[in-house]
C-alpha cells in the first residue's frame, strides 16, 4: 500500500476556518429560526465594482470573437496588468520593480503557501504568535518543523509573541532564522508596523541572512499616511523581502481570485556548495511550472481597478468597510470591551471578557447573540483570551451585531 505524507498527522484538529464552519453549520441546523450575523471569515460583502464589472464583461465579450479569443496566457500575467501594478503601486511611491519581478497569481494564501517549495527543507522559520495560519501550516505539511507540544507550538519554528504587553509588536527571533513571516496591515491583530521598525526588521534581516516574507494583502487598508504600505519603501529591502500582494479585499476579488507576489532579482540564496541563485529564477521555474495563470477576463477586471473610475470605486468601498471597523471599535469600546486593531485594517482584536478562552467566547456569541468571529486561539498560542471580529460585513449587520454584542 502506498504511504502518505506523515507530516499532515502533524497538523493540528482542523484548520481553524473549517472548524468555525463546523460548529456554526451544527448550530443553525439545530436553531432554523435563528438569524446568524458573520463577523469572522474575512469575506467581503460589497459587489464588484462597475468598472470592474465593464472591464470583465467587455473581456468576455472579445473572447467570444475569434480576432479576440485567448487560450493559454503568460503564467506569469499579462503586461497589461503588471506594468499597471507597477505603475501605481511602487514606481508612484519611488521604488523601481520591474515587469519579471511580478507574479500575477490567484491568490495570497496560495503564494504564502508555495513560497516555501523553494526554500531548503532545513530552512528555520519565524513567525509572528497570533499569526495567519497558512504561513504555520504549510511548512508543517512539507516537513520543516517537528512535532505540536501540549502549548500548541511546533518544534523547530521559531515563535515571535505579539501581545498586548510588547503592544503587538513582535520582537527580532532569539536565533536563527532563515525565514520570517510578517502581515502588514497584521491578520488578525489589525497593528501596522511604522516605517522605523520596518527599517529595523530590514536591518535585521540583512545582518542575519534571514529573508522576509512580508504580506501586504491589506495595505489599501491603511489610513495613516506615513505608515508604509510595502517594505520596498524602506532602503535595502528589495535584497531581503518578498511581497505578497491581493485583490481581494482591495476590490472584492475574494471570489474572482487575482493577486501577485513581487521577487526582486537582488534576492539570492546559496546552494549547498555556495553558488548564489536568484529566488526569482527559482519562482519562475516554480510558477510557470505549476499554474496556468489568472484569466484573461479576471486581468482586464483587475487592470480596472487602476483606472481613475476604479479608484475611485473601490476607494469609496474601502471608506465603507472602515467606518464599519469604526463602529465596531467604538460600539464595543463604549460597552467595556477592551479593543485594539480597526484603525488602519479591517480587523477588530478584542480581549475576551471574564477571562474566558477564545473558543468559549465564540460559542457565547454564537449561542447568545448569533454571532459568528474567529477565535483568537486558532491564530496561535498567544491569541489565547483575544478574538477577532471582520468589518466586511453589510452596514445593517454590523450594526445589529453590535447591539447583541452589547446586550450578552
Amino acid at each position: 500500500m502506498t504511504r502518505i505524507n506523515e507530516n499532515y498527522l502533524k497538523l493540528k484538529a482542523g484548520y481553524l476556518f473549517p472548524e468555525i464552519g463546523r460548529r456554526v453549520k451544527a448550530y443553525s441546523d439545530a436553531n432554523a429560526d435563528k438569524r446568524i450575523i458573520r463577523l469572522g471569515i474575512g469575506d467581503v460583502t460589497l459587489p464588484l465594482a462597475p468598472s470592474i464589472v465593464n472591464a470583465m464583461v467587455d473581456a468576455a465579450k472579445e473572447m467570444g470573437t475569434p480576432g479576440g479569443f485567448h487560450g493559454y496566457g503568460p503564467e506569469q500575467g499579462y503586461s497589461f496588468l503588471i506594468n499597471k501594478i507597477i505603475e501605481h503601486d511602487y514606481t508612484k511611491r519611488g521604488v523601481k520593480i520591474s515587469e519579471d519581478e511580478v507574479f500575477v497569481s490567484d491568490g495570497s494564501k496560495c503564494d504564502a503557501g508555495n513560497i516555501q517549495e523553494i526554500f531548503s527543507l532545513d530552512s528555520k522559520i519565524a513567525v509572528v504568535d497570533p499569526v495567519y495560519p497558512v504561513y504555520v501550516d504549510t511548512n508543517v505539511m512539507a516537513g520543516r518543523t517537528g512535532e505540536v507540544n501540549a502549548n500548541g507550538y511546533y518544534e523547530n519554528i521559531v515563535y515571535m509573541p505579539a501581545t498586548e504587553a510588547n503592544n503587538f509588536e513582535p520582537e527580532f527571533p532569539k536565533e536563527k532564522a532563515d525565514i520570517i513571516y510578517l502581515c502588514y496591515p497584521n491578520n488578525p491583530t489589525g497593528m501596522v508596523a511604522t516605517k522605523e521598525r520596518l527599517a529595523e526588521w530590514v536591518a535585521f534581516a540583512r545582518k542575519n541572512g534571514s529573508i522576509i516574507l512580508f504580506d501586504s494583502a491589506y495595505e489599501s487598508f491603511i489610513q495613516d499616511p506615513s505608515i508604509p504600505k510595502s517594505i520596498y519603501e524602506i532602503d535595502g529591502a528589495k535584497e531581503v523581502a518578498i511581497e505578497f500582494r491581493s485583490f481581494s479585499k482591495t476590490a472584492g476579488f475574494t471570489g474572482t481570485r487575482c493577486a501577485y507576489i513581487v521577487i526582486p532579482k537582488e534576492l539570492k540564496g546559496k546552494t549547498s556548495k555556495g553558488e548564489e541563485i536568484s529566488f526569482n529564477s527559482l519562482w519562475s521555474r516554480r510558477h510557470t511550472t505549476k499554474f496556468n495563470g489568472v484569466s484573461y477576463v479576471t486581468q482586464k477586471g483587475a487592470e480596472a481597478i487602476f483606472s481613475v473610475q476604479g479608484q475611485k470605486e473601490i476607494g469609496e468601498q474601502i471608506s465603507f468597510y472602515m467606518e464599519n471597523a469604526r463602529l465596531i471599535r467604538e460600539g464595543l469600546g463604549a460597552s467595556g470591551y477592551k479593543i485594539f486593531g480597526g484603525v488602519n485594517a479591517p480587523y477588530i482584536w478584542l480581549k475576551t471578557p471574564r477571562g474566558l478562552k477564545s473558543w468559549e467566547f465564540f460559542d457565547e456569541l454564537l449561542s447568545n447573540a448569533q454571532i459568528v468571529g474567529t477565535p483568537g486561539s486558532g491564530f496561535g498560542p498567544a491569541g489565547e483570551g483575544y478574538f477577532r471580529l471582520s468589518a466586511f460585513g453589510k452596514r445593517e449587520d454590523v450594526l445589529s451585531a453590535i447591539e447583541r454584542i452589547q446586550k450578552i
